[in-house]
């Protein structure tokens, strides 16, 4: 079972935006796969992500 995909408006810099898009190409995702990648990357190391999102990922964890 996929977890519900929520809209959620962000302000962010001109210089930020640009440079995650670079990000985003260089690794073949959208801005916005990109911006969910990382969240989901920073929350798991800070062990702030529950194991079932993690899983749902398709990420194996280390």
């Amino acid at each position: 079972m996929a977890a519900e995909k929520k809209a959620y408006p962000l302000r962010i810099s001109s210089d930020v935006l640009d440079a995650v898009q670079r990000w985003a190409d260089d690794e073949l995702r959208s801005v916005n796969a990109q911006i969910e990648y990382v969240l989901r990357e920073a929350l798991r190391k800070a062990g702030r992500l529950k194991a079932s999102a993690s899983a749902e990922s398709g990420k194996k964890s280390k």
